[in-house]
């Protein structure tokens, strides 16, 4: 055997082994690398870091002018006021929820009326049963730069509208395209339209469309926890008893569920129950006019108010200035909303206010 050769041939797979094994070493340590140094030395390569991202909130840099409401564009088109039917055959009304205030106001013999004020809403929900309108009615929906929407009137307000040249858009005079009639329903508690044909009749009868002017409210930040004293539900009494009209906080909504007669108030297309942010009792002078009995209001004077927010009982007062709408005060500071609708129940001052209310 010559043994030269074999150690020779020893010598290069020895040679060939240690090669090999400084391939193999660094793969075999996970995590590890060889790092400067003496050439021995192997350290953690550190773990790759991943950053959690938190999707943030929108910053919205406009709000609606009558809800508080976070918008993507200014809010600028001009309100609609909507006479609403409140008679039990006209309930559950429709689209009420997609306005931005309603306020809540006697008729003639006992019957209440709600006057919807539109400008942010969606304009293809529809709305109604419409009804007429009287000349408090007018003066509500004016003051939030309104055109006016009703289906006839009483004498005295049809001679304001006329006289006046007021604005507005009536089913029976001017304006009859710009409704429709639910077959479903009887008449006189099916009379629908909505904010698309409605913009459609302001354009036809060359009313401004657009207003940048429109009154606004103070409102809170949504973390602002208010003021007052704790209250779950309030009652209102108008005068009959069948149109007794209640509101419940939901704290974890943190919105109130108007109820009437002790049934939910319900918007008849989506069955939903009809909720408030703000919630609003103001006392106002009433006067019978004829034996029909028709009223006038006295929304100028100003008086006692209490409002609900968040679960608290706030009591102020109301005041009104010439062309402004109607503001809630307490030790003469405007109380502000929290954004969203407001309802404001506008009850007669007799035999006295405190009446007119319930709380628990």
């Amino acid at each position: 055997m010559n043994y030269s050769n074999r150690s020779s041939r020893s010598k290069l797979m020895l040679l060939l082994l240690l090669v090999f094994s400084l391939f193999i070493i660094p793969a075999c340590g996970q995590g590890k690398a060889a790092m400067p140094g003496n050439g021995n030395e192997i350290q953690d390569t550190p773990e790759p870091i991943f950053e959690e991202l938190v999707a943030e909130e929108p910053a919205f840099a406009y709000k609606a002018p009558l809800t508080g409401l976070p918008s993507e564009e200014p809010i600028t088109r001009r309100p609609l006021a909507v006479m609403i039917n409140n008679a039990p055959a006209a309930r559950p009304q429709s689209g009420l929820g997609q306005a931005d205030i309603v306020y809540e106001v006697l008729a003639e013999g006992g019957v209440t009326r709600l006057i919807a004020i539109y400008q942010s809403g969606d304009e293809t929900t529809r709305i109604g049963p419409v009804r007429s309108i009287r000349p408090y009615m007018i003066d509500l929906g004016e003051s939030y730069h309104g055109v006016l929407v009703h289906a006839g009137a009483s004498n005295d307000a049809y001679a304001i509208l006329q006289r006046q040249h007021k604005e507005d858009l009536d089913e029976i005079t001017n304006a009859g395209a710009y409704f429709w009639r639910d077959k479903s329903r009887k008449a006189p508690h099916n009379l629908y339209t909505n904010i698309e044909k409605l913009l459609e009749g302001t354009a036809k009868r060359n009313f401004a469309i657009e207003d940048e002017e429109v009154p606004t409210y103070p409102f809170r930040d949504e973390e602002d926890p208010g003021e007052g004293v704790p209250v779950q539900k309030v009652e209102v009494k108008f005068q009959l008893d069948n149109y007794r009209v209640s509101y419940e906080y939901d704290s974890a909504a943190k919105l109130y569920k108007r109820s009437i007669n002790d049934s939910p108030h319900n918007d008849l297309d989506t069955g939903s129950q009809l909720t408030a942010t703000n919630v609003v009792i103001m006392g106002a002078d009433h006067k019978v006019l004829d034996d029909v009995g028709r009223l006038s209001v006295n929304l100028e004077m100003g008086g006692e108010a209490v409002i609900f927010q968040r679960g608290q009982m706030i009591r102020g007062q109301w005041i009104r200035k010439s062309g402004d709408v109607i503001r809630f005060v307490k030790d003469n500071v405007e109380i502000p909303f929290y954004p969203g609708i407001t309802y404001v129940n506008v009850v007669p001052n007799q035999p006295g206010f405190e009446t007119r209310f319930t709380v628990e």
